[in-house]
């Protein structure tokens, strides 16, 4: 069985239990989950909504990640979903996780998958605050 459980980029709401069910593993002694959300500051600017664009190679380069990340650590199962569209204050942004034979290694699988995922994935960020200014940020946060 392939340890990629789940890759997706999605524009309907996303859900941990998914997420979580598709890394559990006999094999695995640790589960590192990461959620990120939409926070209702950035840079200390009150923000009002959202909204991510992919680009249409972004769910290739996410499997390109995952599987490096898969390569470089113990990964018995990994996933990794990504939401695009208007998001509100509150809604889930990004799930990752990844199961391997102890928590240590789970957890540094689980930041490298994250961390890369949002320097790699051609994800923008559109945020627009509440003193109506807005700004692009180059990959998701």
């Amino acid at each position: 069985m392939d340890v990629i459980r789940l890759l997706g980029i999605r524009d309907t709401p996303l859900s941990v239990d998914e997420v979580l069910s598709a890394v559990g593993d006999h094999a695995a002694g640790g589960t590192s989950l990461f959620v990120g959300t939409v926070r209702e500051q950035d840079h200390g600017r009150p923000v009002r909504l959202l909204s991510y664009s992919a680009h249409p190679s972004a769910a290739e380069v996410l499997r390109r990640v995952a599987e490096k990340v898969a390569a470089d650590y113990p990964v018995t199962a990994l996933a990794a979903v990504h939401r695009v569209g208007d998001l509100r204050l509150g809604d889930i942004a990004v799930i990752v996780a990844v199961a391997c034979p102890h928590r240590g290694e789970a957890f540094d699988a689980c930041r490298r998958l994250i961390d890369d995922l949002k320097q790699e994935v051609p994800i923008w960020k559109h945020q627009e605050f509440t003193d109506g200014d807005a700004e692009w940020v180059g990959a998701c946060d």
